[in-house]
């Protein structure tokens, strides 16, 4: 099955030129490259969290890694926007389409995270129309091309689900020997806030995730009713990372849409941040 662009055109260019021109603003330079676990990237449209999505990109040691172990693997973390197909969706099999060509799934990975998990389904519909994974691959495109990948869409607010799915990504992982994988959380902050309490807000969890903090990021997020849709996703990387030997998380960039179109009093956060 092939897996069509759903929101190219919207979410980023359709046009391959436009497309690349955009993604190498994003993607600039000025940091020392960094080998990574995880990352939290957001998944809003190009124009307003390609910012932050970009810093993170580009300050990962991709290509270093590929030279060192083989073909890079990326396993893509998302919520579910659409409230298609079942609580914990994986894509075992079939090309997704950008405008940039077709990337692959690793069939063998995604096998082995669901031979492992109670929770997860092979299931296509939850991907068809969501694009919080798919606004990911262009930066992916533009970095490294010998790569593949595992979407899994988590639609269930249940820390079972996030530990369930963590434990089998880090078997997964541990177990893989072809080449480096990195895990992805793809998730927004707050939603439809103020400036200034959006930014409380998201810092307040950010604050759990550089603390390397699952649980705590998961009862801040629900106690305090913040709208940060990757929650699960999120929690899920990091209980993954942790069980993966992680020891440190940084903070890359942190903006929000009003820094974008000016609106601060209805703001969307965006935060970027490595697993180390």
């Amino acid at each position: 099955m092939v897996r069509p662009c759903a929101v190219a055109g919207t979410f980023y260019p359709s046009n391959p030129k436009d497309l690349h021109a955009e993604i190498a603003q994003y993607l600039r330079a000025g940091r020392p490259l960094q080998r990574a676990l995880g990352v939290v990237v957001p998944h809003a449209g190009i124009r307003y969290s390609g910012q932050v999505a970009g810093a993170v990109y580009a300050s990962l040691d991709l290509h270093g890694e590929v030279g060192a172990a083989g073909e890079c693997r990326f396993i893509i973390l998302c919520p579910s926007h659409t409230g298609l197909g079942p609580a914990a969706s994986i894509m075992v099999e079939g090309p997704w389409e950008t405008p940039d060509g077709a990337v692959d799934i690793d069939h063998d990975l995604a096998l082995r995270i669901l031979a492992h998990s109670r929770f997860l389904r092979a299931d296509a519909l939850a991907h068809r129309f969501e694009h919080a994974i798919e606004v990911q691959l262009p930066f992916l495109q533009h970095l490294t091309s010998g790569f593949r990948f595992v979407p899994i869409c988590l639609r269930e607010r249940s820390y079972a689900l996030c530990e369930d799915v963590a434990a089998a990504i880090a078997a997964a992982v541990a177990s893989f020997t072809e080449g480096p994988v990195l895990i992805i959380a793809s998730s927004d902050m707050s939603h439809d806030e103020p400036q200034t309490e959006a930014s409380r807000l998201d810092h307040c969890a950010i604050e759990r995730m550089l603390a390397l903090d699952p649980r705590g990021l998961y009862d801040l997020v629900l106690q305090h009713g913040i709208s940060m849709c990757g929650l699960i996703p999120t929690t899920t990387a990091l209980l993954a990372c942790a069980s993966l030997g992680a020891t440190r998380a940084e903070l890359v960039h942190y903006m929000t849409s009003g820094d974008i179109n000016g609106d601060y009093q209805h703001v969307v956060g965006y935060a970027g941040v490595i697993i180390q």
